[in-house]
Formats: C-alpha cells, sequence, structure tokens
C-alpha cells in the first residue's frame, strides 16, 4: 500500500486518539454532521478498528498462500482501505477530507481502483440536504429563503466538496450564478481537525525528516483556517479576477457582493466541463492547451501578481475549446513578499539559468531550505533538486506524464541520504509545494506537451521572453493593452 493512502489511514487513526472538541453551544444552525467531536472522534477510531481488523485478516490469509494469492490478496486489502477511508471522510467534510482530496490526485503510484475511489471526493462529496442549505442562504442573507433571494434557485448542488456545495440559481437583475454555500459546523470541524499541533508536527516530521515542524503547523493552520472565511475568499477571487479581466483565454468569475457574507459567496456561473472530459474526449492539441493555459496560469500569478492559489485539483477546472480556462475557488490562496518573490526568481535564474550548485546552495541555505553543513556537493545539490525544474531545463518539447508527477510525490514524501537529515521546509514555501504535487498530477492528467522552458521564459521576470505559441502571442496582446490602459 503506497505512503499517502497510509498516510490518510494514520491521520484518521491519530485524530481519533490525539483531538478533543469543545461541546458546542448556540450554534445557530445544525451542523451538517449532526455529531460533536466526540462522534467524528468516534467514527475515526471505528474506521482504524475495521482497518486494523482487515489487515490482520490478510496477514494471516498470506501465511500459507502462493505469490500470486498474496498479490490478489494485497489488492484486496487496497480496495477496501480505500473504500473504508472514502466514505468516512467524505461524510465528515473538514480538513480530512480535504486530506483526501489531495491523496485522490497527488499519488500517481496508486493503484487506479484506488485512485477511483478517492477521486469522487474531489467534486462529487456527499452533500447537505437542500433544506439545510436554505437554512443557510436564508439566515445568512437575510433576505428570505433561497427562491425569493433569488429569481430561480435550484435545490440540487451541482457541486459538493470539503468545506461547502455549490447551487446554480438566478439573480432577479438577470445573472446565472453559482452560489456556495458552507457546510454548518465545518469552521468548528476544521479548528478541531488542527487543534492537535502537536500531533501534526509529529506527521510532518514523519514526512520531512529534519525538518523544523512547528512554523510549518502553523503556516499551514493559518491557510486552512482562512479557507472558511468565504469573505477573505472573495477579495482573493476579486483580485485575480481585477487582473485577469478580458485575459483571453483566463477566465475568473466576478463575485456578486450583494449575494456574498461569510458562508455564501456568490459568483457568476461560468460555462466548461470538467477535466475527465477533456481527457477522455478531447483531441490531443485541446489537452495541450488547456494544459498550457494552466501553467501559464500558475506562474503568471506567482510572479506578476504575487499571488497563488493554492488548491490545483481537478475540481477547481472548467475548459473550453482554445485552451479557454475558467479557473474555480479561491479560498487557499497564499500572497507573497516581494522579497519572497525575488527568492523564487534567484532559484530559477541559479539553477535553470546558471546552472551555479554553489550559489544554488547558498540560496538555499539562505532560505533554511537547506540546512548549513549538510556536506552536499554542488552537483548533488543539482541533481535532486534540478528534478523540480526538470520541465524547464532544457528547450526541448517535453509531457508531463503520471511517472514524473508520482516520482515527485516520492521524492517530497520520502526523503533520503542528506537531504532527509538536512532538508526543509519554511512557511512561504509550504504551499509553493502545491507547484510541484498538485500542478504536476494535473497537466500528468492532460498528459500536456509543450516546449515549457519557452514558455517559462514568458513568465520569468528575469526574462520576458517573446511569446512562444498562439496562447502566448494572445496573452502579449493583452499585456500589452492592459499597459497601455494604466498609462
Amino acid at each position: 500500500m503506497k505512503r499517502l493512502l497510509l498516510l490518510v489511514v494514520a491521520l484518521a487513526a491519530g485524530f481519533a486518539v490525539a483531538t478533543r472538541r469543545r461541546t458546542r453551544r448556540g450554534d445557530p444552525f445544525p451542523s451538517v454532521m449532526r455529531t460533536s467531536q466526540g462522534r467524528r472522534n468516534a467514527q475515526l477510531a471505528m474506521v482504524g478498528t475495521r482497518l486494523g481488523a482487515t489487515a490482520a485478516t490478510n496477514k494471516a490469509k498470506r501465511v500459507f498462500a502462493g505469490a500470486e494469492r498474496r498479490e490478489q490478496l494485497d489488492a484486496e486489502l487496497e480496495l477496501a482501505t480505500a473504500a473504508e477511508v472514502t466514505a468516512a471522510l467524505g461524510n465528515m467534510k473538514g480538513a480530512l477530507m480535504k486530506l483526501g482530496q489531495m491523496a485522490s490526485y497527488l499519488d500517481d503510484g496508486l493503484p487506479e481502483p484506488v485512485r477511483e475511489a478517492l477521486r469522487s471526493l474531489q467534486a462529487d462529496a456527499p452533500p447537505m440536504s437542500s433544506a439545510l442549505a436554505a437554512e443557510v442562504v436564508e439566515r445568512e442573507l437575510g433576505q428570505g429563503p433561497p427562491d425569493r433571494a433569488f429569481a430561480e434557485w435550484d435545490p440540487t448542488p451541482i457541486a459538493a466538496a470539503s468545506i461547502g456545495q455549490v447551487h446554480r440559481a438566478m439573480t432577479h437583475d438577470g445573472r446565472a450564478v453559482a452560489v456556495k454555500v458552507q457546510y454548518p459546523g465545518v469552521d468548528e470541524a476544521i479548528q478541531a481537525d488542527l487543534d492537535n499541533s502537536d500531533f501534526l508536527a509529529r506527521i510532518m516530521g514523519m514526512l520531512f525528516p529534519g525538518l523544523e515542524p512547528g512554523p510549518l503547523v502553523e503556516e499551514l493552520r493559518a491557510r486552512l483556517t482562512e479557507e472558511v472565511d468565504y469573505r477573505l475568499e472573495a477579495d482573493n477571487q476579486r483580485h485575480f479576477a481585477d487582473f485577469y479581466r478580458r485575459h483571453p483565454f483566463i477566465h475568473i468569475p466576478d463575485v456578486v457582493d450583494e449575494l456574498s457574507t461569510g458562508r455564501v459567496l456568490t459568483t457568476e456561473l461560468a460555462p466548461g466541463v470538467r477535466l475527465r472530459e477533456v481527457v477522455a474526449t478531447w483531441s490531443r492539441e485541446e489537452q495541450d492547451l488547456a494544459g498550457e493555459t494552466i501553467f501559464r496560469f500558475v506562474f503568471r500569478s506567482l510572479y506578476r501578481l504575487h499571488c497563488f492559489n493554492g488548491d490545483p485539483h481537478p475540481g477547481n477546472y472548467l475548459f473550453e475549446p482554445g485552451g479557454r480556462v475558467t479557473f474555480l475557488d479561491f479560498g487557499l490562496v497564499k500572497r507573497f513578499t516581494p522579497h519572497e518573490v525575488h527568492l523564487f526568481e534567484s532559484m530559477v535564474r541559479t539553477i535553470v539559468l546558471e546552472r551555479d550548485g554553489d550559489r544554488f546552495r547558498e540560496i538555499l541555505e539562505g532560505a533554511n531550505v537547506l540546512k548549513r553543513g549538510s556536506g552536499m556537493s554542488a552537483d548533488e545539490v543539482l541533481e535532486w533538486f534540478g528534478y523540480f525544474y526538470e520541465f524547464v531545463l532544457r528547450h526541448e518539447v517535453k509531457t508531463f506524464t503520471h511517472e514524473y508527477a508520482a516520482e515527485s510525490v516520492s521524492k517530497i514524501f520520502t526523503r533520503s541520504g542528506e537531504v532527509a537529515k538536512y532538508g526543509n521546509v519554511p512557511p512561504s514555501f509550504v504551499l509553493i509545494q502545491r507547484i510541484n504535487l498538485g500542478l504536476s498530477a494535473v497537466l500528468a492528467e492532460l498528459g500536456a506537451t509543450a516546449n515549457w522552458r519557452a514558455i517559462a521564459e514568458e513568465l520569468w521576470p528575469m526574462t520576458s521572453a517573446p511569446p512562444s505559441t498562439s496562447l502566448g502571442r494572445a496573452e502579449a496582446d493583452w499585456l500589452a493593452s492592459t499597459i497601455s490602459e494604466q498609462r
């Protein structure tokens, strides 16, 4: 069984033992979980117990089994584990469900049936009842039931995830909108899941031996806590929407301010299909265009907007032909300081453009990514860290693959040698790791192919190269018109 699936199980069992939650009093909403933290812990404990019993049975059967039968038994154990974890996390919402979502697209090494089971958490999680969603909308907006607050309201959600679910609606002035409604009590559920810093620190220590877990845990707590405040998400979404306004192929839905609160977020309803349909039915050319758009969005936002939308997973994109992609969900956004962005630029310059291992090691040590005294040579540093820059090291056409995405996960989660002993993940790098994980996994799903170095040179501030693709030319025209308007 692969490492991330084991991590999901370990976290489930660990939280069941380690976390406690204060009795909730005076909550104006009935919890979507209809449960106290004691019951959440009991649910997790039951999962751990059932998985332990299943594993014990598997171990006993393997004693007298031949090689072929052992392989079959192990496969059955993986599927049973995936089914148990998926069902439990999908119904519990909160931080633990988000962990399951991450596992569903990060570990390309999982058997396909296991990944398929976990994929159900990406956009099709069990929703709350239509009556409960209506109660949240009525209480938050203060304009009566949803069918009065909106000209039209669809009680059946079009998507359901870890924190809220989305309904279609029509405003009284004729705008088609998507209304995200937060699950009642999910903010407390996430807080309870994150309350035990010691346990989280131990888990991070298991994943990253030698790191300083305290700052890392606090960064994760801060980002996940922010995600439950839809007012912050609305601010983030406006920030991105304003920057990308009139962009030829990147679309950010506008926020409808008068119909949004801390628990209800109303935005423009966007067209498009999900990633699965693109992968299953679209042409190779269209898949490559979609991948290029996602790549451009991530690095344009990082280097020009100094922001990273830290939740790159398949449920957060809507695709249209010609490379047009709508980006959804801005709850988990990291805003970087100019100093931090300059650091990222310096790393690219030294490892990609200059191939200066000694200088790159100095930068890593100065940023506390690599602790001083590691003893790693310049060549060793370039070889290990260079893997994450593989697609931009040379001017050549390359395809993102599942093998590359899986190895990226393996290198981060199963460090060995000097990197395991001296490597660290400082706070500013926590969400940046999602580029190496989530982005690689999404582009691997698409099998996206391009000269990524040429595209990257258009986006890096230190190069600002001329357009290398048709999308690049369209984006250059947009940039020129934007600059002209600002003058």
